[in-house]
């Protein structure tokens, strides 16, 4: 057996009673070998009680079993052109309420929007700063 760091803490991988309780052997182990070995007869059950109409039993197969279903997007093309940031985001919030696109399909527009804003700001503070550091070393 290593001797314990300077800290007095066992090092990783290292237990402070190697001759204790077997891996597998607690409570919790034994309860899970207990069910894994009844699993077949359990999810019989649950089938036989969702077909009876059980919504809870057909619940948990659904949520355990199926992949949740994602919602797909279809490409879709706006006409915003060359609009201002605020006459496109007011575009897409029409086409939302019109139904046109889904309000998923609308808040990844205005965030793409929102991003674009923030670039064209710092094009503008870098056009500007570049402006005044010309102006003053001109003069």
């Amino acid at each position: 057996m290593k001797a314990p760091n300077t800290k007095g803490r066992w090092r990783p991988g290292q237990t402070g009673n190697p001759n204790g309780r077997p891996i597998g052997t607690g409570k919790v182990a034994q309860l899970r070998a207990s069910i894994e070995a009844k699993i077949p007869q359990i999810l019989e059950s649950l089938v036989k009680r969702a077909i009876d109409g059980d919504v809870g039993a057909a619940r948990i197969l659904l949520d355990r079993c199926i992949a949740p279903l994602k919602p797909t997007d279809s490409e879709i093309e706006l006409p915003i052109g060359s609009q201002s940031l605020t006459l496109q985001g007011t575009e897409i919030l029409n086409y939302m309420s019109a139904g046109l696109i889904s309000p998923g399909q609308g808040v990844v527009f205005l965030n793409a929007i929102g991003a674009q804003t923030k670039i064209t700001e710092v094009d503008e503070l870098s056009r500007r700063i570049c402006a005044l550091e010309n102006k003053h070393e001109v003069t």
